[in-house]
């Protein structure tokens, strides 16, 4: 008999992995397939800042696909996955999460991915009702309608709850060996994977897409409103993730680093925006984002990096500020008043 081969979507949570080991017990030749949009938290933000030492300073979806012993595909999609963010034909989530969009867009990849490379059919870990907009039992048949996969696409972890897929009725995979699981809980998935003897993985209620996190959304909301158009390049999608984001004026935004790690990323960015950072106090480094800063502006914007430095109750402190291109200029500066630092800033 032809041994049947899947291309597997790997996030590089628990239910990604379960659902490829499930059907990799079956026999089939599964390869995973991650796709790269810049949204992700994972490794980035855990390896600048202190608060997330503790966590695994890795990708989870390399992790998982070495636990499983299966070949992992990159593939970058940052520029194309930019009309799903912007224009989402289904809208979004509780956020600036395209939810649905997305899920459409990543199958219809896998497919294009899996007829080049000669596979048989896609695995996802969907369940249903475990996502509020992309995994309900109305929205499923419009992911595999939309992306082209139609029933080719097997959802292992929750396929007796849904009609058969060919790879089901061609007997590419038994459908009494997958499973039933539905809702939010994820025990029966916890379950599953100490049958399997897998011990360590990522969050089980975890996602890693920063579009989903409120104050994030905010944030991208704001540089929309700010540009006066929906518009983002991969720098701006990593800066919206690191610092204290204010806005003192709308015509430009301060990232203060929150710690030293913060810091050094920040300082990738220096040759591209004006910047500031104390001299005669330890503090933090801070973007300038904006064009046509005044004096006035870059005043106040040197208060503010004061305020948030060790000289804080100081009479002066004296501040670097460095434009594109120029020298630095000095400024002995009198921090702002903590009550002077407006809540409403905080973007």
């Amino acid at each position: 008999m032809t041994q049947r081969k899947a291309v597997a979507l790997i996030s590089g949570g628990l239910d990604s992995m379960l659902a490829t080991r499930a059907v990799m017990e079956q026999g089939v030749h599964v390869e995973g397939i991650n796709f790269f949009t810049g949204f992700c938290v994972e490794g980035h933000t855990h390896a600048i800042r202190k608060q997330d030492r503790a966590k695994p300073k890795r990708n989870n979806a390399l992790w998982v696909a070495e636990q499983l012993g299966i070949r992992l595909h990159i593939v970058d999609i940052v520029e194309e996955y930019k009309d799903v963010v912007l224009n989402p034909k289904h809208g979004y989530g509780a956020n600036l999460n395209p939810c649905l969009d997305c899920k459409v867009f990543m199958v219809g990849k896998a497919r294009e991915w899996m007829q080049a490379n000669g596979f048989d059919f896609i695995i996802t870990g969907e369940v249903i009702g475990q996502r509020p907009k992309s995994q309900r039992k109305q929205t499923m048949p419009i992911v595999a309608r939309e992306s082209g996969a139609d029933d080719l696409l097997l959802r292992p972890l929750c396929a007796k709850n849904l009609a058969p897929t060919l790879p089901e009725r061609e007997g590419w995979v038994g459908r009494e060996q997958l499973f039933n699981f539905s809702g939010r809980s994820r025990k029966p998935q916890m379950a599953l994977a100490e049958r399997f003897g897998l011990e360590d993985y990522a969050q089980p209620a975890g996602g890693c897409c920063f579009l989903t996190d409120e104050s994030y959304s905010r944030k991208l909301a704001d540089l929309w409103q700010h540009r006066g158009e929906k518009r983002y390049e991969l720098d701006d999608i990593m800066l919206l993730k690191v610092g204290r984001h204010l806005r003192p004026r709308p015509h430009f935004k301060l990232i203060v680093a929150r710690e030293e790690g913060e810091s050094r990323f920040l300082e990738g960015y220096r040759k591209q925006f004006t910047h500031l950072h104390p001299i005669s106090h330890g503090g933090p480094l801070t973007l300038v984002e904006g064009e046509y800063l005044s004096a006035e502006d870059l005043t106040l914007a040197a208060r503010i990096v004061a305020r948030f430095s060790q000289g804080r109750d100081a009479a002066s402190v004296e501040v670097a500020v460095t434009q594109p291109g120029d020298e630095p200029r000095r400024l002995n500066i009198a921090p702002l008043p903590i009550g002077d630092v407006a809540q409403s800033w905080y973007v």
